[in-house]
């Protein structure tokens, strides 16, 4: 298969561009395309034909859940049997945004899409060429990241393309993503509502609208058993192809364990990388070393850190070491998604 590769802007509306894509989506085919959060993988959420597809490209777990993604609110009621008050709630503060709800799915959502489950996770992006291809291809796009399974997410469509060129029909290039990590997924079919995955809408924003909000415990645990409720949950996800451990505990023992790690590494003729913050970064010693920005800045560390993963990819690096963050606020978040690469491979110091 030869992928379409189309570059677009934020500041111009290519209809051409959206129009074809659009017409790939209805006739079967796979798009990739940006969204605020990482790029996504989109097919025909209504066509349990396209839902394989992205399963087989991505060489992804079919019992793991696809997000549907809707540009209109109005569409929801044709994909839930429910949309409660509470959900109401969080889509008039928090949609369009990186926001996924799960609901009770209706009898118009195959269960291919939704990994054999009777609910389905719903999302309105806000970046305007994600909307504008969803419109145009039926408003209704299933759409994991766009990446083989286990990979970091892309977010630029570089790497889209190092993992999805020949598998699937077409890319629509907008450049490097705003936010970096994927929606915030709640599970709205609970009595009290669940934080699935955290993302940049954090559990204390949510609980400003909810009240009552309950965390699931494998966030920053290991994967589940059975089958997963939302993606990011059961499997190893975003992970290089190096080997990634995390050094947790004061900042100065941090930098010690780290250096002796990567010495010893590099004698035994490892590629060592390490991801530090800027207040340390000068302090370590690696085959290439690599900072996420200032440690209080989270939203600057989740922007790059798939960057970083997939650049240790590109210079072939085989061990990893990074430094742990905070778990508060969209730290929760950056290491939900550094401690399922690492395959919560951690060390405490």
């Amino acid at each position: 298969m030869e992928t379409i590769i189309s570059k677009i802007s934020h500041t111009i509306k290519d209809d051409e561009i959206i129009h074809t894509a659009g017409d790939i989506i209805k006739s079967g085919g796979l798009v990739a395309f940006p969204t605020e959060t990482v790029y996504g993988l989109g097919g025909d959420a209504l066509n349990p034909d396209s839902s394989r597809k992205i399963y087989a490209a991505k060489g992804r777990p079919s019992d793991n859940p696809l997000i549907i993604h809707i540009c209109k609110l109005e569409d929801i009621y044709r994909i839930v049997s429910d949309f409660p008050e509470k959900a109401k709630k969080l889509a008039r503060e928090f949609w369009p945004g990186p926001l996924t709800m799960v609901l009770p799915k209706s009898d118009k959502v195959p269960k291919e899409t939704t990994g054999g489950l009777n609910t389905v996770a719903v999302r309105m992006p806000v970046d305007p060429i994600a909307l504008s291809f969803i419109e145009a291809a039926g408003g209704y796009v299933a759409a994991p990241s766009a990446n083989l399974s286990g990979r970091p997410s892309p977010t630029s469509a570089k790497y889209v393309e190092e993992d999805m060129d020949g598998r699937i029909d077409m890319i629509i290039d907008d450049g490097d993503v705003e936010i970096g990590l994927e929606s915030t997924i709640v599970d709205m079919t609970c009595e009290i509502p669940m934080l699935l995955r955290p993302g940049m809408i954090t559990a204390e924003m949510l609980k400003e609208v909810l009240g009552d909000l309950e965390t699931d415990k494998t966030i920053l645990a290991g994967n589940i058993a059975g089958r997963p409720k939302a993606p990011g949950m059961k499997y190893k996800h975003y992970a290089p192809k190096g080997e990634l451990t995390i050094i947790a505990g004061k900042p100065e023992e941090v930098i010690k364990r780290i250096n002796e790690l990567a010495k010893t590494g590099m004698q035994q003729g490892e590629k060592v990388g390490i991801i530090g913050t800027d207040e340390n970064i000068s302090f370590y010693y690696g085959d290439s070393i690599k900072s996420v920005g200032k440690h209080d800045d989270e939203v600057s560390i989740a922007k790059r850190l798939y960057r970083i993963l997939r650049e240790f990819d590109d210079e072939n690096v085989t061990l990893i070491y990074s430094e742990s963050f905070s778990t508060g606020g969209m730290g929760q978040a950056i290491m939900n998604r550094l401690l399922k690469a690492a395959g919560h491979q951690i060390l405490y110091v």
